[in-house]
């Protein structure tokens, strides 16, 4: 018999290799496995290969491919941008800006960086979710280093006013970080209208694999090297490329530039769907994040009466979803994000993140709906 798969709604946990990504991989696991630094024909063909990944990258922010630095994830960029730039003004800037609702792979660098002696501001949020730029504004001092604002938060979807934000910084010459990873490949990202000086990319967020990422450095910006080696990507992140997966990379970045438009329309379609399934059959289901300014992929709701957790376990045959964070999904107490909206702990502890993707159909969201619905009135029965 075969086998039913539970339906998959954590694309903000990590998306499936798409089979074109997949495809363009393979040949430079099997055949093509040049070292990218050496002379010869192997080694100038995979060099290649890593610049034309490094353009469709580009291509994907409106950056240039020299702007571009490969990583091997996420939290590796965001560790450059934040403590690279820490590095790199250290003689002369002492203080740095965040929010209260970043990644851990954003809000850990500040905080070691607090144990170095750095002045950390962590700015609050509204029950939205947003930050409000004035008080970026009012946190600015003379010895600001960087601000390092999330573009979408990776639980609740809502989307940060980073041009305004980087309107103030720009005016005083203050370097502005944002950490793309849950919207590049969702919504348009672009470097330029965005006014980001560092913006950090996850592969396997938009349908490459896991283990490779980039950061956008905007030409001129002071960034030092956290590791010392030979000077492989501009001098600030040394070791032999990963092509395979960079060449993955790239062909993500390209199918989703390509399918970009279609795709916003799409995941709106399939994540309102499932809002209005589960609203009308279940009484007082609160929704968490901005109601417009959020990622078109991502609901986050809180079920009344009972844990998420419970919920989802409830639910595990039919559906794979999380109630917050991957990087949290050991930990059950209450998300820290849905803390700084001051969502009371009641409310948060009923929250679940439902986040769809290009793979999911119509046909999964009933599914889903049924499954949560029929076993929230089980529960709370």
């Amino acid at each position: 018999m075969m086998e039913i798969r539970p339906v998959y709604l954590d694309y903000n946990a990590t998306t499936p290799v798409a089979p074109e990504v997949a495809d363009t991989i393979e040949p430079w696991l099997r055949e093509h496995f040049g070292n990218p630094s050496s002379s010869h024909i192997y080694g100038k063909r995979a060099k290649e290969a890593v610049e034309q990944a490094r353009g469709e990258v580009a291509a994907l922010i409106g950056a240039k491919p020299e702007e571009i630095v490969f990583t091997g994830c996420a939290t590796e960029a965001n560790n450059l941008a934040i403590q690279g730039v820490a590095r790199a003004l250290a003689g002369t800037k002492k203080h740095l800006i965040t929010s209260a609702i970043e990644h851990p792979s954003v809000m850990q660098p500040f905080l070691k960086l607090r144990e170095e002696g750095w002045e950390v501001t962590i700015l609050p949020v509204d029950r939205s979710g947003r930050v409000n730029p004035m008080a970026v504004e009012r946190a600015i001092r003379p010895d600001t280093a960087l601000v390092s604002i999330m573009h979408a938060n990776n639980e609740v979807g809502t989307i940060q006013p980073i041009a305004e934000i980087a309107q103030i910084t720009r005016q005083k010459g203050i370097l502005l970080h944002t950490d793309a990873a849950q919207s590049a490949g969702k919504i348009p990202v672009h470097v330029y209208k965005l006014g980001a000086d560092l913006l950090t990319l996850a592969g396997h967020k938009f349908y490459a694999p896991k283990g490779v990422g980039a950061l956008y450095v905007r030409t001129g910006t002071a960034l030092s090297p956290l590791q010392v080696g030979a000077n492989h990507e501009h001098g600030l992140r040394p070791g032999t490329e990963n092509v395979p997966f960079i060449v993955g990379l790239g062909a993500a970045a390209k199918l989703a530039r390509k399918r970009l438009p279609k795709a916003q329309i799409y995941l709106r379609t399939l994540r309102d769907q499932l809002h209005a399934l589960l609203q009308a059959e279940i009484p007082r289901l609160t929704l968490n994040g901005h109601a417009e300014t959020r990622l078109p992929n991502t609901l986050n709701v809180s079920f009344p009466g009972m844990s998420g957790h419970e919920l989802l376990e409830a639910v595990a045959q039919d559906l794979a979803a999380s109630t917050g964070s991957a990087c949290h999904s050991g930990d059950h107490a209450v998300s820290g994000v849905l803390g700084a909206m001051k969502v009371n702990a009641v409310r948060a502890s009923g929250a679940v993140r439902l986040s769809v993707g290009i793979y999911a159909t119509t046909a999964d969201i009933d599914r889903a709906a049924r499954a949560l619905i029929t076993a929230w009135k089980q529960l709370h029965e």
